[in-house]
Protein backbone atom coordinates (compact mmCIF):
# COMPACT_ATOMS: atom_id res chain seq x y z
CA UNK A 1 0.00 0.00 0.00
CA UNK A 2 1.54 3.10 -1.07
CA UNK A 3 -0.12 5.37 1.61
CA UNK A 4 -1.68 4.72 5.74
CA UNK A 5 -5.22 5.77 5.61
CA UNK A 6 -6.39 6.63 8.97
CA UNK A 7 -10.30 6.70 9.24
CA UNK A 8 -11.96 8.47 12.30
CA UNK A 9 -13.83 5.39 14.73
CA UNK A 10 -17.71 5.77 13.60
CA UNK A 11 -20.92 4.06 14.82
CA UNK A 12 -22.07 3.88 11.46
CA UNK A 13 -20.31 0.51 9.74
CA UNK A 14 -21.81 0.28 6.47
CA UNK A 15 -20.17 0.37 3.34
CA UNK A 16 -20.93 1.02 -0.05
CA UNK A 17 -18.41 -0.60 -2.80
CA UNK A 18 -17.66 0.29 -6.13
CA UNK A 19 -15.12 -2.29 -7.52
CA UNK A 20 -13.65 -1.80 -11.30
CA UNK A 21 -11.55 -3.49 -13.65
CA UNK A 22 -9.84 -1.46 -16.11
CA UNK A 23 -7.33 -4.88 -17.11
CA UNK A 24 -7.45 -7.00 -19.03
CA UNK A 25 -8.74 -10.01 -16.90
CA UNK A 26 -11.46 -11.11 -15.77
CA UNK A 27 -12.31 -10.56 -12.27
CA UNK A 28 -16.01 -10.81 -12.11
CA UNK A 29 -15.70 -12.61 -8.41
CA UNK A 30 -13.42 -9.43 -7.57
CA UNK A 31 -16.36 -7.46 -5.29
CA UNK A 32 -17.68 -10.47 -4.03
CA UNK A 33 -14.17 -11.03 -2.25
CA UNK A 34 -13.91 -7.54 -1.10
CA UNK A 35 -17.54 -7.51 0.13
CA UNK A 36 -16.94 -11.04 2.57
CA UNK A 37 -13.52 -9.18 3.57
CA UNK A 38 -15.46 -6.42 4.80
CA UNK A 39 -18.37 -8.17 6.44
CA UNK A 40 -16.01 -10.20 8.02
CA UNK A 41 -14.67 -7.09 9.83
CA UNK A 42 -17.75 -6.40 11.26
CA UNK A 43 -19.20 -3.73 8.76
CA UNK A 44 -22.60 -4.33 6.51
CA UNK A 45 -22.49 -3.69 2.79
CA UNK A 46 -25.65 -1.73 1.87
CA UNK A 47 -26.61 -1.05 -2.32
CA UNK A 48 -27.65 2.72 -1.37
CA UNK A 49 -24.18 5.01 -1.31
CA UNK A 50 -26.54 7.90 0.02
CA UNK A 51 -26.56 6.25 3.65
CA UNK A 52 -23.22 4.63 3.89
CA UNK A 53 -20.87 5.50 6.53
CA UNK A 54 -17.76 4.91 3.88
CA UNK A 55 -17.66 4.26 0.22
CA UNK A 56 -14.86 1.95 -1.22
CA UNK A 57 -13.80 2.52 -4.92
CA UNK A 58 -10.94 0.71 -6.47
CA UNK A 59 -10.18 0.19 -9.79
CA UNK A 60 -8.03 -2.83 -10.90
CA UNK A 61 -5.16 -0.99 -13.32
CA UNK A 62 -3.16 -3.97 -14.51
CA UNK A 63 -2.41 -7.76 -13.81
CA UNK A 64 0.26 -9.37 -15.53
CA UNK A 65 3.96 -10.68 -15.32
CA UNK A 66 6.53 -8.34 -13.81
CA UNK A 67 9.43 -8.45 -12.45
CA UNK A 68 9.97 -6.74 -8.58
CA UNK A 69 11.54 -3.72 -9.70
CA UNK A 70 8.39 -2.53 -12.02
CA UNK A 71 6.24 -3.79 -9.29
CA UNK A 72 7.82 -1.37 -6.59
CA UNK A 73 7.86 1.29 -9.25
CA UNK A 74 4.15 0.99 -9.35
CA UNK A 75 3.79 0.94 -5.36
CA UNK A 76 6.20 4.35 -5.46
CA UNK A 77 4.10 6.22 -8.09
CA UNK A 78 1.50 6.23 -5.81
CA UNK A 79 -1.96 6.38 -6.46
CA UNK A 80 -2.48 7.07 -10.68
CA UNK A 81 1.04 8.61 -10.29
CA UNK A 82 1.13 11.06 -7.61
CA UNK A 83 3.85 12.06 -5.71
CA UNK A 84 5.64 9.12 -4.25
CA UNK A 85 4.72 7.85 -1.16
CA UNK A 86 6.32 5.38 1.62
CA UNK A 87 5.82 1.96 0.69
CA UNK A 88 4.94 0.10 3.43
CA UNK A 89 6.67 -3.19 4.38
CA UNK A 90 4.90 -6.43 3.05
CA UNK A 91 5.39 -10.14 4.36
CA UNK A 92 5.31 -13.31 2.77
CA UNK A 93 2.79 -16.02 2.69
CA UNK A 94 2.92 -19.38 1.73
CA UNK A 95 1.17 -22.45 0.63
CA UNK A 96 1.72 -26.20 -0.10
CA UNK A 97 1.35 -26.92 -3.67
CA UNK A 98 1.22 -30.69 -5.26
CA UNK A 99 4.61 -30.50 -5.65
CA UNK A 100 6.86 -30.70 -2.82
CA UNK A 101 8.56 -27.51 -1.94
CA UNK A 102 6.72 -25.01 -3.91
CA UNK A 103 5.37 -22.06 -2.53
CA UNK A 104 3.36 -19.46 -3.42
CA UNK A 105 4.74 -15.60 -2.21
CA UNK A 106 2.22 -12.64 -1.85
CA UNK A 107 3.85 -9.27 -1.00
CA UNK A 108 6.60 -7.09 -1.78
CA UNK A 109 9.78 -8.68 -0.62
CA UNK A 110 13.39 -9.30 -1.83
CA UNK A 111 14.76 -12.87 -2.43
CA UNK A 112 11.71 -13.89 -3.61
CA UNK A 113 13.67 -14.13 -7.26
CA UNK A 114 14.81 -18.02 -7.22
CA UNK A 115 17.63 -19.43 -9.50
CA UNK A 116 16.65 -22.05 -11.15
CA UNK A 117 18.78 -25.37 -12.44
CA UNK A 118 16.47 -26.24 -15.30
CA UNK A 119 16.17 -24.29 -18.59
CA UNK A 120 12.74 -25.37 -18.67
CA UNK A 121 12.17 -23.98 -15.05
CA UNK A 122 11.02 -20.15 -14.79
CA UNK A 123 10.64 -18.10 -11.88
CA UNK A 124 7.45 -16.23 -12.51
CA UNK A 125 6.28 -13.06 -10.76
CA UNK A 126 2.24 -11.85 -11.29
CA UNK A 127 1.59 -7.79 -10.22
CA UNK A 128 -2.11 -6.84 -9.54
CA UNK A 129 -2.14 -3.01 -9.40
CA UNK A 130 -5.12 -1.60 -8.10
CA UNK A 131 -5.98 2.42 -7.21
CA UNK A 132 -8.06 2.72 -4.04
CA UNK A 133 -10.21 5.67 -2.77
CA UNK A 134 -12.10 6.15 0.62
CA UNK A 135 -14.66 8.10 1.36
CA UNK A 136 -15.53 8.75 5.47
CA UNK A 137 -18.53 10.55 6.11
CA UNK A 138 -18.63 13.30 8.62
CA UNK A 139 -21.13 15.30 10.97
CA UNK A 140 -19.39 18.51 9.09
CA UNK A 141 -19.44 20.18 5.88
CA UNK A 142 -16.61 19.33 3.45
CA UNK A 143 -15.36 22.03 0.60
CA UNK A 144 -12.97 20.31 -1.91
CA UNK A 145 -11.90 22.04 -4.94
CA UNK A 146 -11.15 20.44 -8.04
CA UNK A 147 -8.10 21.27 -10.59
CA UNK A 148 -8.56 19.66 -13.88
CA UNK A 149 -5.49 19.90 -16.85
CA UNK A 150 -6.28 18.80 -20.22
CA UNK A 151 -4.40 18.80 -23.01
CA UNK A 152 -4.56 20.82 -26.22
CA UNK A 153 -2.94 19.09 -28.88
CA UNK A 154 0.96 19.12 -27.79
CA UNK A 155 2.12 22.53 -26.83
CA UNK A 156 -0.63 23.56 -25.28
CA UNK A 157 -3.43 22.79 -21.99
CA UNK A 158 -6.37 23.90 -20.42
CA UNK A 159 -6.99 24.43 -16.53
CA UNK A 160 -10.59 23.45 -15.25
CA UNK A 161 -11.42 24.57 -11.76
CA UNK A 162 -14.68 23.86 -9.68
CA UNK A 163 -15.47 23.52 -6.07
CA UNK A 164 -18.22 21.37 -4.46
CA UNK A 165 -19.45 20.92 -0.64
CA UNK A 166 -20.68 17.82 0.91
CA UNK A 167 -20.06 15.38 3.96
CA UNK A 168 -17.46 13.46 3.04
CA UNK A 169 -13.44 13.23 3.55
CA UNK A 170 -11.65 10.98 0.72
CA UNK A 171 -8.52 9.76 0.75
CA UNK A 172 -6.92 8.04 -1.96
CA UNK A 173 -3.73 4.97 -2.04
CA UNK A 174 -2.63 1.87 -4.21
CA UNK A 175 -2.22 -1.25 -3.52
CA UNK A 176 0.20 -3.75 -5.10
CA UNK A 177 -0.18 -7.49 -4.83
CA UNK A 178 2.45 -9.61 -6.04
CA UNK A 179 2.47 -13.78 -6.33
CA UNK A 180 6.34 -15.50 -7.17
CA UNK A 181 6.45 -19.37 -7.80
CA UNK A 182 8.73 -21.15 -10.02
CA UNK A 183 6.38 -22.08 -13.71
CA UNK A 184 3.55 -19.91 -12.32
CA UNK A 185 0.24 -19.44 -14.45
CA UNK A 186 -2.39 -16.31 -14.13
CA UNK A 187 -5.26 -18.90 -13.31
CA UNK A 188 -3.39 -19.86 -10.05
CA UNK A 189 -1.89 -16.34 -9.45
CA UNK A 190 -4.91 -15.11 -9.71
CA UNK A 191 -7.16 -16.04 -6.53
CA UNK A 192 -4.15 -15.09 -3.98
CA UNK A 193 -3.81 -11.85 -5.80
CA UNK A 194 -7.53 -11.10 -5.08
CA UNK A 195 -7.70 -12.62 -1.49
CA UNK A 196 -4.32 -10.35 -0.66
CA UNK A 197 -6.10 -6.96 -1.89
CA UNK A 198 -9.67 -7.75 -0.14
CA UNK A 199 -7.71 -8.12 3.27
CA UNK A 200 -5.96 -4.60 2.22
CA UNK A 201 -8.99 -2.98 1.81
CA UNK A 202 -11.02 -4.60 4.54
CA UNK A 203 -7.94 -3.68 6.93
CA UNK A 204 -8.14 -0.06 6.30
CA UNK A 205 -11.34 -0.31 8.23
Amino acid sequence: MSETIWLEPSNNKTVYLQIKNTSDKDMSGLQAKIASAVTSKGYQVVSNPDTAGYWIQANVLKADKMDLRESQGWLSRGYEGAVTGAALGAGITAYNSSSAGATLGVGLAAGLVGMAADAMVEDVNYTMITDVQIAERTKTQVQTDNVAVLRQGTSGAKVQTSTETGNQHKYQTRVVSNANKVNLKFPEAQPVLEDQLAKSIANIL
